[in-house]
């Protein structure tokens, strides 16, 4: 009788294997919107209904010819500004057309915001892509601060290079001092709502510190493999079962946003982890 029932779980094995890995195949080309509200008082009245599309770690993947698919969802999310969490390009194969084929469709969908990753810090070519995304119409944020004008009420976005660039190799843990030092240069003093863009999120206790309204980060690929209840399981620079790895986290009056991110790098498949787009609406809470 045992005999009889080998190849029948044989059989099933076979076909729960096959079954879960077209659902991993399909799970890292499935592009999806993820939708969320950040309501906070201090957000200007004017900015209620602000839509920030958030774009982090392409890693020069591409969703359709030429990105189609990608453009198209990224249009119909209708966004008033366009956020890039670095890692646009992927270092190891570094693709500068496709890269800046993607920037110049997006600025026709709304202004491009882009601050680099580390992957821009160890690609060679970075500095020929900064000249082209300058010239498609891309506003880089390199430790800079800029002022968002929205009928005579005002928000400070700020971008962070990504540490790399300066410290390759923060064998000392210098890094939290020296953004604390930039954000604390870049910080509106006059303590109005203010955004960050930056490529880490291991830093958050930083950004906080910093009173930063509202951070939007990626870097950590989701955690690269998600388990239920779990979450993710490796990332960037804070290794196993890392502490920000997706979605929304709060300290204080501070509030991040991790994009699990569109492309994969050294590890090339995610599991349980689809490609995200974030779309972002501020919510004022202020009183008329």
């Amino acid at each position: 009788m045992k005999k009889q029932w080998i190849p029948k779980v044989t059989r099933s094995l076979a076909a729960l294997l096959a079954a879960l890995v077209l659902w991993t195949l399909w799970g890292n080309t499935a592009l999806m919107i993820h939708r969320t509200t950040i309501s906070s008082g201090r957000i200007p009245a004017a900015f209620s209904g602000f839509r920030i599309a958030q774009i982090s770690d392409l890693h020069n993947a591409e969703f359709g010819e030429e990105n189609v698919k990608l453009l198209q969802m990224l249009s119909e999310c209708h966004p008033s500004l366009i956020a890039v969490t670095g890692d646009l390009i992927d270092s190891r194969r570094t693709d500068l057309k496709a890269a800046l084929h993607f920037a110049r469709e997006a600025t026709q969908i709304a202004p491009v915001y882009y601050v680099p990753g580390n992957h821009e810090a160890l690609s060679p070519q970075y500095s020929e892509l900064k000249a082209g995304l300058e010239e498609a119409g891309v506003i880089l944020l390199e430790d800079k601060a800029v002022q968002l004008e929205q009928e005579g009420e005002k928000i400070t976005l700020i971008g962070l290079s990504d540490p790399s660039f300066t410290i390759p190799d923060d064998r000392f843990g210098e890094t939290p001092a020296m953004i604390r030092t930039k954000l604390d240069r870049l910080a509106d003093p006059e303590g109005g709502y203010t955004i960050l863009l930056s490529h880490r999120p291991e830093l958050f206790d930083v950004y906080a510190a910093s009173q930063i309204d509202l951070v939007f980060s990626g870097h950590a690929h989701g955690g690269q493999f998600r388990l239920p209840w779990i979450g993710g399981l490796v990332a960037p620079n804070q290794g196993l079962f890392p502490q920000y790895d997706a979605g929304l986290y709060t300290s204080g009056n501070t509030q991040m946003f991790v994009s699990r991110g569109i492309g994969n790098s050294i590890i090339p498949l995610r599991f349980n982890n689809r490609p995200e787009i974030v779309l972002a609406e501020l919510i004022s809470k202020r009183n008329p």
